[in-house]
Protein backbone atom coordinates (compact mmCIF):
# COMPACT_ATOMS: atom_id res chain seq x y z
CA UNK A 1 0.00 0.00 0.00
CA UNK A 2 1.58 3.38 -0.84
CA UNK A 3 2.59 5.26 2.66
CA UNK A 4 2.22 9.03 2.72
CA UNK A 5 3.55 11.65 4.79
CA UNK A 6 3.32 15.15 5.68
CA UNK A 7 3.20 17.33 8.57
CA UNK A 8 2.87 21.09 9.56
CA UNK A 9 4.95 23.24 12.43
CA UNK A 10 4.07 24.58 14.97
CA UNK A 11 5.30 28.07 14.86
CA UNK A 12 1.46 30.21 14.84
CA UNK A 13 -1.82 29.53 14.40
CA UNK A 14 -2.91 27.63 11.20
CA UNK A 15 -4.13 29.78 8.03
CA UNK A 16 -6.75 28.77 5.64
CA UNK A 17 -3.43 28.29 3.38
CA UNK A 18 -3.04 25.08 5.73
CA UNK A 19 -6.22 23.96 5.05
CA UNK A 20 -6.29 24.62 1.63
CA UNK A 21 -3.17 23.57 0.47
CA UNK A 22 -2.82 20.27 2.38
CA UNK A 23 -5.04 19.58 5.46
CA UNK A 24 -8.44 19.08 3.56
CA UNK A 25 -6.62 17.07 0.84
CA UNK A 26 -4.69 14.74 4.02
CA UNK A 27 -8.54 14.02 5.46
CA UNK A 28 -10.50 13.89 2.29
CA UNK A 29 -7.94 11.61 0.05
CA UNK A 30 -4.65 10.77 1.27
CA UNK A 31 -6.00 9.11 4.37
CA UNK A 32 -8.79 7.01 2.73
CA UNK A 33 -6.38 6.12 0.04
CA UNK A 34 -2.58 5.16 1.18
CA UNK A 35 -0.95 4.32 4.56
CA UNK A 36 -1.14 7.39 6.08
CA UNK A 37 1.22 9.42 8.91
CA UNK A 38 0.44 13.20 9.81
CA UNK A 39 3.24 15.00 11.97
CA UNK A 40 3.54 18.13 13.96
CA UNK A 41 6.88 18.62 13.18
CA UNK A 42 7.65 20.79 16.52
CA UNK A 43 11.44 20.54 16.45
CA UNK A 44 11.05 22.34 13.45
CA UNK A 45 9.85 25.08 15.49
CA UNK A 46 13.11 25.46 17.65
CA UNK A 47 14.75 26.61 14.19
CA UNK A 48 14.21 30.41 15.48
CA UNK A 49 14.00 32.27 18.74
CA UNK A 50 10.67 31.01 20.03
CA UNK A 51 8.69 30.87 23.07
CA UNK A 52 8.97 27.12 24.91
CA UNK A 53 5.36 27.80 26.55
CA UNK A 54 3.67 29.36 23.63
CA UNK A 55 5.40 26.15 21.28
CA UNK A 56 3.79 23.78 23.71
CA UNK A 57 0.23 25.60 23.13
CA UNK A 58 0.83 25.90 19.63
CA UNK A 59 1.84 22.15 19.18
CA UNK A 60 -1.55 20.67 21.23
CA UNK A 61 -3.41 23.48 18.88
CA UNK A 62 -2.16 22.07 15.62
CA UNK A 63 -2.46 18.61 16.38
CA UNK A 64 -6.49 19.56 18.09
CA UNK A 65 -6.74 20.93 14.29
CA UNK A 66 -5.69 18.36 12.01
CA UNK A 67 -8.19 16.14 13.91
CA UNK A 68 -10.83 18.75 13.89
CA UNK A 69 -9.92 19.07 9.83
CA UNK A 70 -10.80 15.22 9.90
CA UNK A 71 -8.23 13.35 10.19
CA UNK A 72 -9.28 9.77 12.07
CA UNK A 73 -6.62 7.71 14.32
CA UNK A 74 -8.50 4.71 12.73
CA UNK A 75 -7.43 5.48 9.60
CA UNK A 76 -4.35 7.54 9.67
CA UNK A 77 -1.28 7.80 12.30
CA UNK A 78 -1.09 11.42 13.99
CA UNK A 79 1.72 12.17 16.12
CA UNK A 80 4.16 14.83 17.57
CA UNK A 81 7.83 14.37 16.54
CA UNK A 82 9.58 15.00 19.32
CA UNK A 83 8.18 12.05 20.19
CA UNK A 84 9.84 9.66 18.24
CA UNK A 85 13.64 10.09 18.71
CA UNK A 86 13.65 8.09 15.25
CA UNK A 87 13.86 11.77 13.50
CA UNK A 88 16.82 13.08 14.92
CA UNK A 89 18.67 9.62 15.02
CA UNK A 90 18.50 9.91 10.99
CA UNK A 91 18.74 13.45 10.77
CA UNK A 92 22.59 13.12 11.59
CA UNK A 93 22.74 10.46 9.40
CA UNK A 94 21.95 12.34 6.54
CA UNK A 95 24.04 15.65 7.46
CA UNK A 96 26.54 12.97 6.98
CA UNK A 97 25.13 12.66 3.04
CA UNK A 98 24.22 16.37 2.86
CA UNK A 99 26.37 19.14 1.58
CA UNK A 100 26.72 22.99 2.80
CA UNK A 101 26.28 24.00 -0.59
CA UNK A 102 22.47 21.74 -0.81
CA UNK A 103 21.84 23.32 2.48
CA UNK A 104 22.51 27.16 1.55
CA UNK A 105 20.67 27.18 -1.94
CA UNK A 106 17.40 26.27 -0.06
CA UNK A 107 14.97 29.19 -0.94
CA UNK A 108 13.24 28.96 2.81
CA UNK A 109 16.47 29.22 4.47
CA UNK A 110 17.51 32.19 2.74
CA UNK A 111 14.33 34.25 3.34
CA UNK A 112 14.30 33.14 6.76
CA UNK A 113 17.65 34.02 7.20
CA UNK A 114 17.10 37.39 5.98
CA UNK A 115 14.65 38.01 7.92
CA UNK A 116 15.71 36.81 10.85
CA UNK A 117 19.33 39.51 10.00
CA UNK A 118 16.56 42.38 9.31
CA UNK A 119 15.44 41.83 12.87
CA UNK A 120 18.67 42.00 14.43
CA UNK A 121 19.11 38.44 15.40
CA UNK A 122 21.27 35.40 14.72
CA UNK A 123 20.85 32.25 12.65
CA UNK A 124 20.47 29.40 14.14
CA UNK A 125 22.95 26.62 12.95
CA UNK A 126 19.22 24.58 13.08
CA UNK A 127 17.63 26.78 10.24
CA UNK A 128 20.57 25.78 7.83
CA UNK A 129 19.84 22.24 8.50
CA UNK A 130 16.00 21.59 8.76
CA UNK A 131 16.27 20.44 5.63
CA UNK A 132 18.15 17.53 6.60
CA UNK A 133 15.73 16.98 9.67
CA UNK A 134 12.26 16.58 7.12
CA UNK A 135 14.16 14.54 5.19
CA UNK A 136 14.79 12.16 7.80
CA UNK A 137 11.40 12.92 8.61
CA UNK A 138 10.61 11.32 5.29
CA UNK A 139 12.64 8.96 4.66
CA UNK A 140 12.38 7.40 8.06
CA UNK A 141 8.82 5.51 7.35
CA UNK A 142 9.77 4.79 3.57
CA UNK A 143 7.55 7.24 2.43
CA UNK A 144 6.20 7.02 -1.09
CA UNK A 145 3.96 10.39 -1.57
CA UNK A 146 4.51 13.74 0.03
CA UNK A 147 1.66 15.91 0.20
CA UNK A 148 2.61 19.41 0.10
CA UNK A 149 2.46 22.79 -0.97
CA UNK A 150 4.66 24.23 -3.88
CA UNK A 151 6.84 26.48 -0.89
CA UNK A 152 7.88 23.06 0.33
CA UNK A 153 8.44 21.19 -2.87
CA UNK A 154 12.42 21.98 -3.42
CA UNK A 155 12.59 20.80 0.03
CA UNK A 156 11.25 17.35 -0.85
CA UNK A 157 13.82 17.38 -4.40
CA UNK A 158 16.37 17.31 -1.77
CA UNK A 159 14.93 14.61 0.02
CA UNK A 160 14.66 12.50 -3.12
CA UNK A 161 18.69 13.44 -4.07
CA UNK A 162 19.64 12.26 -0.05
CA UNK A 163 18.11 8.67 -0.28
CA UNK A 164 19.29 8.64 -4.11
CA UNK A 165 22.81 9.69 -2.54
CA UNK A 166 22.63 7.24 0.35
CA UNK A 167 21.90 4.39 -1.38
CA UNK A 168 24.21 4.12 -4.13
CA UNK A 169 27.07 4.79 -1.43
CA UNK A 170 25.70 2.30 1.36
CA UNK A 171 23.24 0.48 -0.16
CA UNK A 172 19.94 0.44 -0.69
CA UNK A 173 17.69 1.47 2.47
CA UNK A 174 15.37 4.21 1.31
CA UNK A 175 12.31 5.15 -1.02
CA UNK A 176 12.47 7.70 -2.75
CA UNK A 177 9.42 9.81 -2.59
CA UNK A 178 7.82 11.79 -4.61
CA UNK A 179 5.82 15.26 -4.16
CA UNK A 180 1.85 15.30 -4.76
CA UNK A 181 0.28 19.24 -5.33
CA UNK A 182 -3.19 19.75 -4.86
CA UNK A 183 -4.67 20.96 -8.35
CA UNK A 184 -6.17 24.07 -6.66
CA UNK A 185 -5.21 26.46 -4.12
CA UNK A 186 -1.86 24.89 -3.71
CA UNK A 187 -0.32 28.36 -2.35
CA UNK A 188 -3.08 30.72 -0.77
CA UNK A 189 -1.42 34.20 -0.95
CA UNK A 190 -1.73 36.70 1.80
CA UNK A 191 -4.87 39.30 1.44
CA UNK A 192 -2.53 42.05 1.71
CA UNK A 193 0.29 40.96 -0.15
CA UNK A 194 -1.06 38.41 -2.68
CA UNK A 195 2.92 38.34 -4.16
CA UNK A 196 3.89 35.72 -0.72
CA UNK A 197 2.14 32.99 0.77
CA UNK A 198 -0.42 33.14 3.34
CA UNK A 199 2.09 32.31 6.39
CA UNK A 200 1.50 31.35 9.99
CA UNK A 201 4.22 33.92 11.02
CA UNK A 202 2.79 36.87 9.77
CA UNK A 203 3.21 39.62 11.85
CA UNK A 204 0.44 41.58 11.25
CA UNK A 205 -2.27 38.97 10.84
CA UNK A 206 -4.38 41.19 8.43
CA UNK A 207 -4.16 39.51 5.54
CA UNK A 208 -4.41 35.60 6.96
CA UNK A 209 -7.30 33.90 7.83
CA UNK A 210 -6.59 31.40 10.29
CA UNK A 211 -8.75 28.88 11.14
CA UNK A 212 -10.03 29.82 14.29
CA UNK A 213 -11.15 33.46 13.13
CA UNK A 214 -14.38 34.35 14.23
CA UNK A 215 -16.82 34.61 11.18
CA UNK A 216 -17.16 38.23 11.51
CA UNK A 217 -13.17 38.81 11.04
CA UNK A 218 -12.65 36.25 8.19
CA UNK A 219 -15.68 39.02 6.35
CA UNK A 220 -13.51 41.92 7.29
CA UNK A 221 -10.24 40.54 6.02
CA UNK A 222 -11.75 39.01 3.05
CA UNK A 223 -13.19 42.55 2.02
CA UNK A 224 -10.47 44.70 2.76
CA UNK A 225 -7.97 41.86 0.38
CA UNK A 226 -5.72 44.39 -2.04
CA UNK A 227 -7.10 43.62 -5.66
CA UNK A 228 -5.11 45.23 -8.98
CA UNK A 229 -5.56 48.21 -11.34
CA UNK A 230 -9.02 48.27 -13.01
CA UNK A 231 -12.33 47.11 -12.36
CA UNK A 232 -12.64 43.75 -14.53
CA UNK A 233 -12.36 40.53 -12.92
CA UNK A 234 -10.00 38.01 -14.53
CA UNK A 235 -7.63 35.81 -13.34
CA UNK A 236 -4.08 35.79 -13.98
CA UNK A 237 -1.62 34.78 -11.20
CA UNK A 238 1.25 36.84 -13.35
CA UNK A 239 -0.36 39.64 -13.82
CA UNK A 240 -3.63 40.81 -11.78
CA UNK A 241 -2.42 38.63 -8.39
CA UNK A 242 -4.77 40.17 -5.93
CA UNK A 243 -8.35 39.07 -7.65
CA UNK A 244 -6.27 35.86 -8.86
CA UNK A 245 -5.74 35.09 -5.00
CA UNK A 246 -10.04 35.53 -4.75
CA UNK A 247 -10.68 33.25 -7.01
CA UNK A 248 -8.45 30.44 -6.53
CA UNK A 249 -9.63 30.58 -2.56
CA UNK A 250 -13.37 30.72 -3.87
CA UNK A 251 -12.63 28.04 -6.39
CA UNK A 252 -10.69 25.68 -3.40
CA UNK A 253 -13.84 26.68 -1.17
CA UNK A 254 -16.53 25.76 -3.50
CA UNK A 255 -15.08 23.06 -5.74
CA UNK A 256 -15.37 25.69 -9.05
CA UNK A 257 -12.50 26.59 -11.61
CA UNK A 258 -10.83 30.00 -11.03
CA UNK A 259 -10.98 30.77 -14.45
CA UNK A 260 -14.61 29.95 -15.04
CA UNK A 261 -15.41 31.64 -12.02
CA UNK A 262 -13.69 34.69 -13.56
CA UNK A 263 -16.66 35.08 -16.19
CA UNK A 264 -19.15 35.13 -13.39
CA UNK A 265 -18.42 38.49 -11.72
CA UNK A 266 -18.25 42.01 -12.93
CA UNK A 267 -17.11 43.55 -9.88
CA UNK A 268 -14.32 43.19 -6.84
CA UNK A 269 -17.11 43.62 -4.31
CA UNK A 270 -19.29 40.74 -5.26
CA UNK A 271 -16.38 38.50 -5.78
CA UNK A 272 -15.33 39.80 -2.35
CA UNK A 273 -18.83 39.43 -0.47
CA UNK A 274 -19.10 35.51 -2.33
CA UNK A 275 -15.36 34.39 -1.09
CA UNK A 276 -15.73 35.45 2.33
CA UNK A 277 -18.92 33.61 2.53
CA UNK A 278 -17.65 30.74 1.15
CA UNK A 279 -14.46 30.53 3.61
CA UNK A 280 -16.57 31.37 6.61
CA UNK A 281 -19.15 28.04 5.60
CA UNK A 282 -15.74 25.71 4.71
CA UNK A 283 -14.11 26.55 8.34
CA UNK A 284 -17.52 26.38 10.08
CA UNK A 285 -17.86 22.34 11.07
CA UNK A 286 -13.73 22.41 11.24
CA UNK A 287 -14.53 25.45 14.21
CA UNK A 288 -17.35 23.13 15.71
CA UNK A 289 -14.83 19.77 15.81
CA UNK A 290 -12.27 21.75 17.50
CA UNK A 291 -14.54 22.87 20.38
CA UNK A 292 -15.64 19.27 21.13
CA UNK A 293 -12.23 18.25 20.40
CA UNK A 294 -10.91 21.24 23.37
CA UNK A 295 -14.06 19.97 25.90
CA UNK A 296 -11.62 16.26 25.74
CA UNK A 297 -8.24 16.73 26.03
CA UNK A 298 -7.62 13.20 26.96
CA UNK A 299 -8.89 11.67 24.05
CA UNK A 300 -6.41 14.27 21.81
CA UNK A 301 -3.53 13.38 24.14
CA UNK A 302 -4.36 9.38 23.81
CA UNK A 303 -4.32 9.95 20.05
CA UNK A 304 -0.54 11.71 20.07
CA UNK A 305 0.19 8.50 22.50
CA UNK A 306 -0.83 5.82 20.37
CA UNK A 307 0.44 7.58 16.91
CA UNK A 308 3.78 7.74 18.30
CA UNK A 309 3.86 4.44 19.00
CA UNK A 310 2.74 3.44 15.71
CA UNK A 311 5.02 5.77 14.20
CA UNK A 312 8.43 4.36 16.21
CA UNK A 313 7.57 0.93 15.31
CA UNK A 314 7.55 1.32 11.55
CA UNK A 315 10.47 3.89 11.59
CA UNK A 316 12.77 1.53 14.24
CA UNK A 317 13.85 -1.04 11.37
CA UNK A 318 14.28 1.60 8.46
CA UNK A 319 16.48 3.60 10.63
CA UNK A 320 18.21 0.77 12.36
CA UNK A 321 19.41 -0.12 8.96
CA UNK A 322 20.46 3.05 7.70
CA UNK A 323 22.85 3.05 10.98
CA UNK A 324 24.07 -0.35 10.16
CA UNK A 325 25.15 0.60 6.51
CA UNK A 326 26.48 3.56 7.16
CA UNK A 327 29.26 1.77 9.31
CA UNK A 328 28.22 1.87 13.02
CA UNK A 329 28.20 -0.95 14.58
CA UNK A 330 24.70 -1.92 16.51
CA UNK A 331 24.74 -1.72 20.50
CA UNK A 332 25.68 -5.09 22.26
CA UNK A 333 22.37 -6.62 23.94
CA UNK A 334 22.33 -7.14 27.51
CA UNK A 335 22.94 -10.78 28.39
CA UNK A 336 20.03 -13.08 29.15
CA UNK A 337 19.54 -13.96 32.55
CA UNK A 338 19.88 -17.53 31.42
CA UNK A 339 22.89 -17.30 29.57
CA UNK A 340 24.47 -15.24 32.85
CA UNK A 341 23.39 -17.69 35.57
Amino acid sequence: MTRVFSGVQPTGHLTLGNYLGAMRRWAEVDQHRADSLFCVVDLHALTVDHDPARVRRLSRQTATLLLAAGLDPDACTVFLQSHVDEHTRLSYLLECVATDGEMRRMIQYKEKAAKERERGGSVRLSLLTYPVLMAADILAYGTDEVPVGEDQAQHVELTRDLAVRFNQRYGHVFVVPRTTLPQVAARVMNLQDPTRKMGKSDDSGAGVVYLLDEPDAVRKKVMRAVTDSGRDVGYDRAGRPGVSNLLDILAACTGGNPESLAAVYDSYGSLKKDTAEAVVEVLRPLQARHRELCADPAYVEGVLRDGAEKARALARPTVDRAYRAIGLLPPVAEPSLSAAG
